[in-house]
């Protein structure tokens, strides 16, 4: 009986159907991050926006290239885009300032604004804030009109001694206050998102990028805490109240806009860019749109890296209500991003009305009333 059950479930098994699942199905090996980039089976409406619902000002540029035919390129791609005024925030200072102003301004003037930059070359002398005034006063004799800072101001530029030059040194109040007098805005990049500050492990959203560019990483050992930076950058606001400043990338504080609203509450003289953050806001579309209506005049257009087809992404989620829309660069964002279609008056704000408010000089008849 024993051997005729035996018998009886090797027959069975033998003669069993076999379903294998087909070649084509099976994973073809393990997959990186970087390797993992999945096609969304989602339907769901994608509309195509290549130009802006209204013209507008882009805050947050960088050019360095005098040839006429790269000037001319620009303007062609800014028609394009409904662009109509770009901030060139590379502007130098001195004889490179003026060159730059030339060549950008001579056949396109209402097209380009430039903004100058500080030279720190004998911030080790005494008088230094003194001298740098008198030079930016010189620069917007010059045509600059605005005064770009850049970030390495505060995060690792050092005196000889090797101390750190922070944020709300005094030695810079010299410099804030010439803005305040010539009325010009001071763009300002301080700091990194601060991610870059965390370890780089399994728990940061940000480790692609930190992984492919590891000189991005702001470790303890050789830079300032993000909160350190944070708390530097209010305490020189704070003594400069009648300093326009325009903080770079919505502050860093893309990820908290209940903060940057507490900011911007706390001191009248603050404005932000929407440069390279656009995943940030995307990810929040609600509390994005609630955002930009209460703080309407305080948040201005920019890009920062200039690539015509990343333009119209920022397009789509300010003018439409799509849905999972994929950021175009990866190591920002591995998560989908949506439109949260602002009203058109706090658009023309953005796009423009606040950038006309704030920057000195710029033809206001380029723009609708």
């Amino acid at each position: 009986m024993k051997n005729l059950l035996l018998f009886t479930l090797l027959s069975l098994l033998l003669t069993a159907p076999t379903f294998a699942q087909p070649r084509g199905q099976q994973p073809t090996k393990t997959l990186t991050t970087e390797e993992y980039e999945p096609k969304s089976s989602l339907v769901t409406k994608e509309t195509k926006v290549t130009r802006s619902k209204f013209p507008f000002v882009d805050v947050h540029s960088h050019h360095g290239n005098l040839a006429p035919e790269y000037v001319d390129k620009l303007v062609k791609d800014m028609d394009g885009m409904n662009m109509k005024v770009m901030v060139n925030l590379s502007g130098g200072t001195g004889d490179r300032l003026k060159q730059l102003i030339a060549a950008m301004k001579t056949r396109h003037p209402d097209r380009f604004i430039v903004f100058a930059n500080m030279t720190f070359n004998d911030i080790n002398e005494p008088g230094y804030g003194e001298r740098q005034a008198k030079r930016l006063e010189e620069d917007v004799k010059n045509g600059a009109q605005g005064l770009k800072v850049f970030k390495n101001f505060g995060m690792d530029m050092k005196y000889k001694n090797g101390e750190r030059v922070k944020v709300d040194d005094p030695n810079w109040d010299p410099v804030w206050q010439m803005c305040a007098k010539l009325k010009i805005p001071v763009l300002i990049h301080i700091a990194e998102p601060n991610v870059f500050f965390d370890p780089i492990d399994r728990f940061n959203e940000r480790w692609l990028e930190l992984n492919q560019f590891p000189g991005r990483a702001r470790p303890p050992e050789k830079y300032p805490t993000f909160e350190t930076l944070m708390t530097e950058r209010n305490n020189m606001i704070k003594k400069n109240p009648k300093t326009n400043f325009i903080l770079a990338h919505l502050g860093y504080h893309g990820n908290d806009l209940a903060r940057l609203g507490k900011l911007f509450d706390t001191y009248p003289n603050v404005y932000v860019d929407n440069a390279a953050i656009l995943a940030e806001l995307g990810r929040q579309p609600y509390a994005a749109y609630d955002f930009h209506v209460k703080y309407q005049d305080r948040i201005l257009f920019g890009k920062d890296i200039y690539e015509v087809s990343e333009y119209h992404a920022y397009f789509r989620v300010y003018e439409t209500r799509d849905e999972y829309i994929e950021y175009y660069r990866k190591r920002h964002a591995f998560w989908r991003i949506y439109g949260f279609q602002l009203p058109d008056e706090v658009l023309k704000k953005v796009y423009y009305k606040n950038a006309l408010k704030l920057i000195p000089g710029m033809n206001a008849k380029l723009f609708p009333k």
